[in-house]
């Protein structure tokens, strides 16, 4: 620690905290970790996932794992898929790939999802990282706090990304509940969540099952279509890596913690629950202009996947897809702390608005243009809705179908 004359320009600021534990906890767990602490993504991605409390790692935490899935289970969605993957290929008029289907427990699905999109929260992480700046001047104690900002910026940032997957994983039934291409095309289902959805809303499991899988295998089938996947890919990459971070929004948070009142750890911990900490980082000028672009791309996606499964659960459900298909909307429409930090960190926004543009979208295409008048949206690179076309599907189909008669 610097002396008390107070000229000593690196001072270590867990040195200027060393009586209190709760720091020199803090220092170990942050010991050689890169731009995210992926111990800390993982930890949390499995508390969050099973609704596990305490904090991770620490002597007595709770974290409650599910039992593994019984292997008659996958078994079944093996069988039901063949009879679902038919009919997607036969709505959507492209191959659907013979990926075989696996089950997961919540935790297993939030440490799948991690490793899936590591590159991408990597990018994330190294955007949103503090930059070395001159800041602090000569003030020791702006200097302590700048120092503290940049040691502890990868764990807080490997905390909300795992827990905004460990929420993702309470509620997702499968892979694409998150429409975000991966590199390797997954079919993941979660039957723990499936069942508890049928049997809250009293639906045959069979049926809810057979929905799943028509929803899971339209996200399989789309995003294995190359530039479908590439342009959707990359514009999430091009936003999560144009932060401009501001350098001063976790040290003016920490500056103002009120340790004298109540306890310190719940104070640090509602600071760093607040996205408005990591984000302390403005959004830049090219993630606001590519925002309508990323929407687009969104409510595209969402809009097929929907439209597919209505009309292939219909032939193979019947007259009950219908209330599945309500049922899954309004559980859709019930925002949670997550979903936040998907839109503001990965751009991705989920609610009612985009589903029902996308859904308008889809359904004024094939109003006008029948099943095939998709086919180009999955045919041709340059087919990709623009942000004026979504709300006009004439205008669409007149850009990508020449023959197409308004």
């Amino acid at each position: 620690m610097a002396d008390d004359g107070g000229d000593d320009q690196n001072i270590n600021p867990f040195e200027m905290f060393g009586g209190m534990p709760m720091f020199g906890d803090i220092s170990r767990m942050l010991a050689g970790q890169g731009p995210l602490n992926w111990d800390a993504a993982r930890q949390f991605a499995i508390m969050s996932a099973t609704g596990g409390s305490g904090v991770p790692g620490a002597p007595g935490a709770a974290i409650t794992a599910s039992a593994n899935i019984d292997p008659s289970v996958r078994i079944k969605y093996t069988e039901l898929a063949a009879i679902a993957r038919l009919h997607v290929a036969d709505v959507m008029g492209v191959d659907v790939p013979e990926v075989e289907p696996s089950v997961a427990t919540p935790e297993q699905w939030a440490a799948e999802t991690l490793e899936a999109y590591k590159p991408l929260f990597t990018d994330l992480a190294t955007s949103l990282g503090p930059q070395d700046t001159d800041d602090a001047g000569s003030d020791p104690m702006m200097q302590m706090m700048a120092g503290l900002s940049k040691m502890m910026a990868p764990a807080m940032l490997g905390m909300a990304v795992g827990s905004m997957v460990g929420n993702l994983a309470a509620r997702a039934f499968g892979v694409y509940d998150l429409p975000i291409p991966r590199a390797t095309p997954a079919l993941v289902l979660v039957p723990p969540t499936i069942d508890a959805f049928a049997a809250e809303w009293e639906i045959s499991i069979d049926e809810m099952r057979l929905w799943v899988l028509a929803h899971e295998l339209a996200g399989l089938a789309l995003f294995s279509i190359p530039h479908v996947a590439d342009h959707l890919r990359g514009l999430v990459q091009r936003h999560v890596g144009a932060f401009h971070p501001d350098p001063s929004a976790v040290t003016d948070k920490l500056t103002s913690l009120d340790m004298d009142q109540g306890d310190p750890m719940a104070a640090m911990q509602q600071a760093f629950g607040d996205p408005e900490v990591l984000l302390g980082a403005v959004r830049s000028d090219e993630q606001l202009a590519m925002e309508p672009t990323l929407d687009a791309a969104v409510a595209t996606a969402i809009g097929v996947i929907d439209w597919v499964v209505d009309a292939v659960a219909v032939r193979i459900i019947g007259g009950n897809a219908l209330q599945i298909a309500e049922a899954v909307r309004r559980r859709r429409a019930d925002t949670s702390p997550d979903d936040l930090f998907v839109e503001r960190l990965l751009g991705i926004r989920l609610g009612a608005e985009q589903t029902a543009r996308g859904k308008a979208f889809v359904q004024g295409v094939v109003d006008r243009a029948g099943e095939r008048g998709l086919d180009p949206l999955f045919n041709d690179p340059e087919a990709a809705p623009t942000p004026n076309e979504i709300g006009a599907p004439g205008l669409w189909l007149a850009r990508v179908s020449p023959d197409f008669d308004a």
